[in-house]
């Protein structure tokens, strides 16, 4: 069986700085998930400058199929170590997991990952060696269904440093046990990162002494959404458009009235309106045996495409985003669903035009529900989830 990951992360800047001196790549081919975390000497522009030089490297080289070796020797000929202190510019960390399972893990100078199994932290079983006259950190192992890995830069180790209960810093291993603790209680990987990062700045009172930053790896099984949304262009394809909704292992969304009334007409299944406003801005959802969400179209969608745009934003999720899609309207539950229970996501899109979407006279590539599937789908791709889009 082929895994998949869910994978995002959050940062705090060093205070009274303007960028962040870490930086976080995530990538993914068609075998593997790959996170970088890259640490620039220093805050502020200068280490955001070095730790983008080395994330972009690294990630690219990695694509291009270079070895470790390649890797380290080109970061260390393009960032020498600083004379002064005679410490690496920026340090790293590569976390590379394949979709059969096997895993490998690089570290250079940053904390060592956290890997959380069962409940509990974990070791890594690591092996040392010297690239390029530097010492590096790698393991090959193999991953786990439910597995979290935990990249982190040196800012969340030294959170509250100088405080009278923590005078040391927070440190590796109360990090990795508020980590532990704290999983049950978070879905996802960035509600993950996000409980971390917002413990590390309650520790530095609010002002982060450093540039602090949480990468979150969670080992899944394939999380498959499918969304039906418009009626087809031709009423022959409606048979078809209903069988695509309803074919395989999936969680199941209908957008829209018309749509919903022909899943009811195709499946012969009655369709059951509810009266749950909870939301005065957002229509309520029906019921419709065999599927997991029954919505109404434009308006959903609508919200749906602005709390994923909050999330994929550069200034990430915050506390008042998830208080968002927590909550029980439609539209914030399409949003979590696509943020945290979905790998791949499957668009099922009618292309018959709506009148009292669009201007009728201009073609169905510029109406309304058209731009917010290729804004939908945008986003959910942002996030490193597949997406297949099927026009009927």
């Amino acid at each position: 069986m082929l895994i998949c990951a869910d994978c995002a992360y959050k940062s705090l800047i060093k205070f009274r700085e303007e960028l962040c001196g870490d930086k976080v790549e995530m990538l993914r081919t068609a075998d593997a998930y790959i996170m970088i975390l890259a640490d620039g000497m220093g805050s502020g522009v200068k280490a955001n400058i070095l730790s983008t030089l080395t994330s972009k490297i690294l990630g690219t080289m990695f694509l291009k199929g270079a070895t470790l070796e390649e890797c380290v020797e080109t970061i260390i000929k393009t960032l020498p170590v600083c004379q002064i202190r005679q410490v690496a510019y920026s340090t790293f960390s590569i976390l590379q997991v394949f979709r059969d399972g096997h895993a490998y893990l690089v570290e250079f100078d940053n904390p060592t990952c956290l890997l959380v199994r069962d409940g509990s932290p974990v070791p890594i079983p690591f092996t040392d060696r010297r690239v390029a006259g530097r010492l590096i950190h790698e393991a090959r192992f193999t991953v786990q269904t439910g597995d979290t890995y935990i990249l982190v830069s040196d800012g969340a180790i030294h959170a509250g440093v100088g405080q009278r209960e923590m005078a040391f810093g927070w440190g590796w291993d109360r990090m990795a046990a508020y980590a532990a603790g704290r999983l049950p209680h978070c879905r996802g990987a960035a509600r993950i990162a996000h409980d971390i990062c917002r413990k590390a700045d309650e520790l530095y009172d609010g002002r982060p002494g450093d540039d602090t930053t949480v990468a979150v790896m969670q080992i899944t099984e394939a999380q498959i959404v499918h969304l039906m949304t418009g009626p087809p262009q031709n009423p022959a394809d409606d048979t078809r458009i209903v069988q695509a909704l309803m074919s395989g292992d999936a969680y199941r969304i209908i957008c829209g009235g018309t749509s919903a009334t022909i899943a009811s007409r195709e499946l012969k299944r009655p369709l059951r309106p509810t009266l749950d406003f909870s939301d005065p801005e957002i229509p309520p959802v029906a019921l419709l045996d065999g599927v997991d969400l029954v919505t109404e179209g434009v308006l959903t969608l609508n919200r749906a495409v602005t709390l994923l745009k909050r999330y994929t934003d550069s200034a990430g999720p915050d506390d008042s985003l998830y208080a968002e899609l927590d909550k029980a309207n439609a539209g914030s539950r399409i949003a979590r669903v696509l943020i945290e229970h979905c790998t791949d996501l499957y668009l099922y899109v009618g292309r018959a035009v709506n009148m009292a979407h669009q201007n009728p006279d201009l073609p169905f590539d510029l109406g309304i529900r058209q731009t917010l599937v290729d804004q939908l789908k945008t986003a959910v791709e942002k996030m490193g989830k597949r997406v297949t889009l099927t026009y009927f």
